[in-house]
């Protein structure tokens, strides 16, 4: 008797299909819902409110939940919640304290680019947060010596150099960025509380999660004793500087970093210091919106920040002292000056230069620094030193597109490695140093990059003696990698098949181009 199997398919695909033709109906309503709840919130609020409910709705559901309120009704009460994550935090009476200084000096308005036309076109109520922050927010903070149990390696037997994230970054390429539209920081969690606290003795407003990547902190061992290690780590973190009824002003040092030297079981600091670097012309990223939406006009600059540092005024000491007894002890000698405490030296067993560690920590955050980029001047020394190609990267700010994607990819870091030196260079540094009659040749080689120089990022190579053989923008290079194959005009900047990713394939082809055309020069 034949089996009813094959007649049941029908069915099954009806219904498959109306199960479909009912998830779309649902779609289409909840997205006309959505529209028609937007266009209300817009009749009621107005751009400038909506834009204010937009920044705080985190979750985009049109509704303030207690905990998305909570910034603005701590500005409006001036009582600030305490988070769970700190709440969790109870001291321990027997526990140690560490006093810690903030040091800053505001931004030179001077270096930003905008300064050079006075700040034409730019409104003051736009720069108000920046050029208010003058002092640190609080100078002198004392927090538990505990509370830095977030520097500890995950596990004791990593060796010294090798990173480990104390914040993962959770963003790439591929994910996107966070929004511009905020105001206000989300609750820290974890290992982001210790963070967010130090940060906010410099400005009340910290975002321990930058909106691009790469963001967190990473962190490795410089230094290991008996009971000892010497941190060394690097944060990424930015500030939102602006509060309503402005719009944001996001404020992004190239990095944080510093070390601390911690007691294995997180019970005593010996020493601590976080700073943003300032060897750069340059060390700090600007962006502030100019409308009330995600989509606004964005304006964006780059400054110098000579200082922004903390630093522990000596080791940690114990809040209450107790005798060999248990008894408390009076905190001061009989002439009523404080006990001064003697710590024994620490004698370090394994230890890596502090360049080496940072280096480390570098290449954790950006892979592309797998091969050195060497200072512009010590660059060309060493390709006419090795009779190597000078691969430059000259840019006017971050760069951030070009060393995510392109500049990370294996080919393109073995081929670099193998064939070139590479640098990579400010504008300004650059002008500087056309500037600077000193050494003629230096300048004559900044010269030749700033001639062929296009905003925002030109890729170079050039012969040792500087002569650029073959450069290419990041726009044009963006572009063309955007579009089909067919489409590309010039052969220069074909596209292989060898390699699925167009970026990939097109940038191997400039570099290879590179060496073609320098082949008569290089001859031995």
């Amino acid at each position: 008797m034949a089996g009813p199997g094959p007649a049941a398919a029908p069915p099954r695909l009806a219904l498959a299909l109306a199960l479909l033709a009912a998830l779309a109906a649902i779609k289409y309503y909840r997205d006309a819902e959505a529209a028609r709840q937007q266009e209300l919130a817009l009749k009621s609020l107005g751009n400038e409110g909506l834009f204010l409910f937009s920044s705080l709705d985190t979750n985009k559901d049109l509704y303030l939940s207690p905990e998305e309120f909570k910034p603005i009704a701590e500005k409006l009460t001036g009582v600030a919640a305490v988070s769970e994550s700190e709440e969790e935090e109870t001291p321990d009476p027997d526990g140690e304290t560490l006093s810690i200084v903030a040091k800053f000096q505001p931004l030179l308005m001077e270096t930003m680019t905008k300064s050079k036309d006075g700040f034409l076109g730019i409104s003051h109520v736009a720069l108000s947060g920046l050029r208010n922050w003058t002092a640190p927010a609080a100078p002198m903070s004392v927090l538990l010596a505990r509370q830095f149990k977030a520097f500890l390696p995950p596990k004791d037997n990593l060796d010294l150099g090798d990173p480990w994230w104390i914040i993962p970054s959770e963003l790439n390429i591929f994910t996107g960025y966070l929004s511009n539209n905020r105001f206000y920081p989300p609750p820290p969690k974890g290992k982001e509380v210790i963070i967010h606290k130090l940060l906010s003795m410099f400005h009340p407003r910290p975002f321990v999660r930058t909106r691009f990547a790469p963001q967190g902190a990473v962190a490795c061992i410089q230094a290991s004793s008996s009971f000892y290690y010497t941190i060394a780590f690097r944060i990424h973190a930015e500030f939102q500087l602006n509060e309503p009824p402005n719009f944001p002003f996001w404020f992004s040092p190239g990095q944080f970093t510093g070390y601390i030297v911690l007691s294995k079981d997180s019970s005593h600091v010996r020493d601590f210091r976080l700073f943003v670097p300032n060897n750069r012309s340059l060390n700090v990223d600007m962006e502030w919106l100019y409308g009330a939406s995600e989509s606004s006009n964005m304006e964006v600059d780059i400054g110098y920040l000579p200082q922004m540092e903390l630093e522990s005024t000596g080791p940690s000491v114990p809040t209450v002292i107790h005798d060999e007894n248990g008894n408390v002890l009076d905190s001061r000698d009989p002439s009523g000056e404080p006990i001064q405490f003697v710590f024994e030296e620490i004698t370090w067993q394994q230890e890596i230069p502090w360049q080496e560690a940072a280096h480390r920590l570098e290449v954790a955050m950006y892979p592309f620094k797998k091969i050195s980029y060497l200072p512009f001047t010590e660059a060309f020394e060493r390709a006419q030193a090795e009779k190597k190609l000078v691969h430059s990267i000259l840019l006017w700010g971050s760069g951030r597109t070009l060393r995510e994607t392109v500049l990370e990819s294996s080919p393109i870091l073995a081929l670099l490695n193998e064939s070139f030196i590479s640098s990579w260079s400010l504008v300004k540094e650059l002008e500087e140093l056309q500037s600077n009659r000193e050494n003629e040749f230096y300048s004559k080689l900044a010269k030749l990059h700033l001639e062929k120089y296009n905003f925002p990022v030109e890729m170079i190579i050039c012969l040792p003696n500087g002569t650029v053989i073959h450069h290419i923008n990041a726009n044009y290079f963006l572009d063309i990698t955007s579009m089909k194959p067919e489409d590309v005009e010039s052969s220069i900047f074909s596209f292989s098949t060898n390699f699925e990713d167009p970026s990939t394939a097109t940038y191997l082809q400039f570099l290879k181009e590179g060496l073609h055309r320098a082949k008569p020069y290089l001859q031995p």
